[in-house]
């Protein structure tokens, strides 16, 4: 008498799933496969031979990078906040919040801090409004268009020392504006530009614009190609005219591109140093005057005599907070915008 066993495999026949299926490993080498990380069991292809800690190989040199120049230094300069740390090394000191209360109470980081901020409200609105005039400006294809697009962006090519000493050279007593000027019976005098303390800052805000008007137009250049034409033309059917279509149109189109040169613009505002130390000299103004954040910084922590390295962490702290501050601003603008 023969005796039929149940079929293993087929149509309507349940495998159970402790049971292993045929070549895959059992006990403790299917554990080991399980906890070990890799591809799925639905992998195909280079994944099933791919190592886990390949992609960590390949990453390793920027995550070594960002260690090392970002997150080691970050968390340094917290720690040597809370010390009496000197520029030049040596033994150092806890103070606790020492540094912070003097911050607090120090007129100077005000006045750095009243001279950054300013900086900003006035540099970022310009700088968001006006490489988009000019985008537009040198965004039609005409003859010779080219010319002008290279010289708008020559300015981003030249050094800051470069342009300072330039700037230095025009805005001086004898230099060319005021020689022009004079010449041309429109004042008397020469216009203070160097020596005056609100000149000074708007001198080298008017700096910082005309050096970055090239570079953020490229941005719009970019972001203008993706506004379609057809809704110029729609406007332009509805009577709209130019500026009506740049409100209405443009803007609307590179909203999201505004809101990244805004924030690029309002961080590099609030680290501004070049364009105060060349036009304002080492000083940073008659007095200090026109000192902002990063040239406090050096003035206080970085000093081999008097610096307090300590006390310049805590303000590189407090910058690194009013920066983190706007960078958050921008994002939740824009997040508002979108929805």
């Amino acid at each position: 008498m023969t005796t039929l066993s149940p079929p293993t495999e087929g149509p309507g026949v349940a495998v159970s799933a402790r049971d292993p299926r045929p070549g895959e490993p059992t006990g403790p080498r299917r554990l080991l496969r399980a906890l070990k990380p890799g591809p799925g069991a639905d992998a195909g292809g280079a994944a099933l031979y791919r190592r886990w800690w390949l992609p960590w190989l390949w990453m390793s040199p920027a995550i070594i990078g960002i260690t090392v120049f970002g997150l080691y230094p970050f968390l340094n300069t917290l720690l040597l906040s809370f010390t009496d740390a000197k520029p030049l090394g040596g033994a150092a000191s806890f103070v606790g919040l020492d540094n912070y209360t003097r911050m607090l109470g120090d007129s100077d980081f005000w006045l750095a801090t009243r001279n950054s901020v300013l900086y900003a409200l006035i540099v970022v609105p310009l700088m968001v409004l006006l490489p988009l005039m000019l985008a537009v400006l040198v965004e039609k294809n005409l003859p010779g268009i080219g010319f002008f697009r290279s010289a708008f962006y020559t300015p981003v090519l030249a050094s800051s020392v470069v342009v300072g000493l330039s700037w230095q050279w025009l805005l001086s007593d004898q230099g060319l504006v005021n020689t022009w000027l004079q010449k041309a019976h429109i004042i008397r005098s020469a216009i203070p530009f160097l020596s005056d303390s609100w000149l000074i800052l708007l001198c080298a805000m008017g700096l910082t614009l005309w050096k970055g008007l090239g570079w953020y137009m490229i941005f719009y250049l970019a972001a203008l190609g993706n506004v379609p034409r057809e809704l110029h033309e729609a406007a332009a059917v509805d009577g709209a005219g130019a500026v009506r279509r740049f409100w209405h149109v443009t803007v609307p189109g590179v909203r999201t591109s505004m809101m990244l040169v805004g924030t690029l613009t309002g961080i590099g505002s609030l680290r501004v140093f070049t364009e105060i130390y060349m036009l304002g000299g080492a000083t940073g103004g008659p007095g200090g005057a026109d000192r902002t954040l990063p040239f406090y910084i050096r003035d206080v922590a970085l000093d081999p005599l008097t610096g307090n390295a300590g006390y310049g962490s805590a303000v590189s702290v407090a910058l690194f907070v009013l920066t983190l501050g706007l960078t958050l601003l921008a994002q939740r603008l824009t997040k508002e915008d979108e929805s």
